[in-house]
């Protein structure tokens, strides 16, 4: 079975781990992935951030390592036909990048296609932004964001720090410590078999 094209949306201080660790793992086994943030062509810098709970009332943050994008943005909205599934990364990225039309189209069309929806952490935000593409669904992620989950008409999942939830074809985690899970499903839905010999 040919890789699959999965459009990654991201912005300025969205988590490290959660681009770096999801681009390499679905590359590593032939998908592709595309870096895309609103205003940014190839080669920019995508600057992210790394989140940890290190005994506050939340998490600190903290300087991660740049990213360069690998697709241009506008070049992107033109060629959503061509991806098989769209995955939004959480950290500080999805909070303003939510507002963007542009990006709330993208998150339409895979919605109305009904195409794969992969959610991690603050991710969801991207999806509370575009009406009725979390309602009815059963979602997880960060336990702040459980208020605009179920005001969004959805079903918070408070899941362990290690596990996902699948909803069909709606992937989502808590946060980067769920990655290996998160990951494993996301290739379940994609349809994608690792058998070990």
């Amino acid at each position: 079975m040919p890789g699959k094209k999965i459009l990654m949306l991201t912005g300025d201080f969205t988590e490290e781990y959660e681009i770096f660790v999801y681009q390499q793992a679905m590359e590593a086994v032939g998908h592709t992935v595309h870096i895309v943030c609103p205003d940014k062509s190839a080669g920019d810098i995508l600057r992210t951030s790394l989140h940890d709970f290190e005994g506050d009332q939340t998490y600190t943050e903290k300087l991660g390592h740049n990213v360069t994008i690998n697709k241009t943005f506008s070049e992107a909205e033109k060629q959503l036909d061509q991806y098989h599934a769209v995955y939004c990364a959480g950290g500080r990225g999805p909070e303003y990048i939510r507002t963007d039309k542009r990006v709330q189209a993208m998150v339409r069309h895979f919605h109305d296609e009904k195409k794969p929806i992969f959610t991690i952490c603050h991710g969801v935000q991207i999806l509370i932004a575009v009406d009725g593409v979390v309602r009815g669904k059963k979602v997880g992620a960060l336990g702040a964001c459980e208020p605009e989950v179920t005001l969004a008409g959805g079903t918070y999942i408070d899941l362990a720090p290690t596990e996902a939830y699948v909803d069909g074809t709606m992937v989502s985690a808590k946060g980067w410590t769920a990655l290996a899970a998160f990951i494993r499903e996301c290739l379940k839905v994609l349809g994608t078999e690792i058998h070990h010999t």
